[in-house]
């Protein structure tokens, strides 16, 4: 019996080493994304990890303990000097892994855990704020080419996924944030070339942004539209063409739920100024509800008029306006449309995407929808609402065209006439 419990014993001592090997964590990578107002770092582990995360000075660092870890054999163990990061440095303390993050100032860190999705396993994610920033950069103004006292209409343009979250991938490996991203720059050089037209982006680098800081964002440059661009997929690689979405009801009514429940919020960032903080419950709801049926009706409005120029680049999956409960979309007074540009997951379409001359058409056509848009319904204040013709007896839409140098049709577009027929007091808007 004694030489059993010492053979066992023995066993025991050998097979140790290996248990412990076997129940450690393992860094497996590090990346890093630097966004404008923070910097992320992502650590890509094998399994969730215990860890302890601190801030020292003199010099600035954050140092991450993580228990019973160590670095795998193929993990890049380095950083470039990006954003608030100069570098990472690493050593074991026993079973104890420590990172260093050098900084090149104090910051705020935040950090999580992430569960594995379709395009990463186990992740540490460890995001640096500045703690002392400076004064807050001013939000952009814009004055009219006019130079009359107008407004530019302003147009928040959402580039879709971005950082560690890529997106749909097609079959070639083009990853749907760049896609987004170079549409969203081309469409924002198309809507800075028209008169009375201001573009801002939302995302302007390779870095996330959570859906709520998009629409908060665009909220911040007090945009009159915005537009978020995405690309596609299915399992079937033979379904392709261009599609648009606005806020479904059904999302619109879950969305209402959540405004009000912090209806504090709402008089500054909704309603024109208008408090719901001392209305009861139903009227609250009421002047709310109103706010969304009018943003979702010219969300429609724009939808339409942005398929009309989309089909005259390339195959349209669906003619008519998709409603979803998509986060991003749930602005109750910003009119919001989604773009989904082509399907990156059929071969054909993952080519044009890639493509600079397909790229601009798309971006050309989508800017030509959303003038033709603000045409019809102009925002108080700019550019698009400030001319405006009495008609008076002998004018005639032709005659008005050539004054105005314009065409007739857009004047009965602009002005929604069903004929060239005017009547004297008539006022009507001249288009750019």
């Amino acid at each position: 019996m004694k030489k059993l419990l010492n053979f066992l014993f023995f066993m025991l001592l050998i097979h140790a080493p290996f248990q412990v090997f076997a129940d450690r964590v393992e860094v497996s990578d590090v990346r890093l994304w630097v966004a404008p107002d923070n910097t992320r770092v992502v650590f890509d582990l094998t399994r969730p990890v215990d860890y302890h995360l601190f801030a020292l000075r003199d010099p600035d660092r954050i140092v991450i303990d993580l228990k019973s870890s160590a670095w795998g054999d193929k993990a890049g163990r380095q950083l470039d000097a990006k954003g608030y990061i100069r570098g990472l440095r690493s050593a074991n303390k026993g079973r104890v892994l420590r990172l260093v993050l050098d900084t090149d100032r104090e910051v705020r860190p935040k950090s999580f855990l992430l569960g594995p999705n379709k395009h990463y396993g186990h992740r540490l994610v460890v995001d640096l704020y500045e703690k002392s920033p400076g004064p807050a950069k001013a939000v952009k103004t814009t004055k009219s080419a006019a130079g009359q006292g107008y407004r530019d209409v302003v147009v928040a343009i959402d580039a879709g996924h971005g950082g560690e979250d890529p997106g749909a991938i097609g079959r070639k490996g083009t990853q749907e944030k760049h896609i987004t991203l170079q549409v969203a720059r081309k469409l924002a050089s198309e809507i800075n070339r028209q008169q009375g037209m201001k573009a801002v982006l939302v995302r302007d680098g390779d870095y996330y942004l959570k859906l709520r800081q998009r629409i908060q964002k665009a909220r911040e440059y007090r945009a009159d539209l915005f537009v978020s661009l995405h690309a596609d997929a299915f399992h079937n690689p033979n379904v392709k063409g261009s599609s648009v979405y606005i806020l479904s009801e059904r999302g619109a009514s879950s969305e209402a739920a959540k405004w009000l429940a912090k209806r504090e919020n709402l008089a500054d960032e909704l309603m024109g100024g208008v408090t719901l903080d001392d209305k009861d419950d139903v009227l609250a709801s009421v002047l709310l509800d109103l706010s969304q049926a009018a943003t979702i009706e010219a969300s429609a409005d724009v939808a339409q008029s942005t398929i009309r120029e989309l089909k005259t680049v390339g195959k349209i999956h669906k003619r008519y306006v998709e409603r979803a409960g998509f986060a991003v979309l749930k602005s109750p007074d910003i009119p919001s449309i989604l773009i989904e540009l082509a399907f990156i997951s059929n071969p054909k379409e993952e080519k044009k995407l890639n493509s600079r001359d397909y790229q601009d058409k798309m971006a050309k056509a989508i800017a030509l929808g959303l003038k033709r848009y603000f045409e019809r319904r102009p925002p108080d204040n700019t550019l698009f609402a400030g001319k405006t013709h009495t008609i008076r007896r002998g004018d005639t839409l032709s005659g008005l065209a050539q004054k105005y140098r314009t065409t007739s049709r857009r004047l009965m577009v602009t002005n929604n006439l069903e004929s060239d027929n005017l009547k004297v007091g008539q006022v009507i808007r001249i288009p750019l």
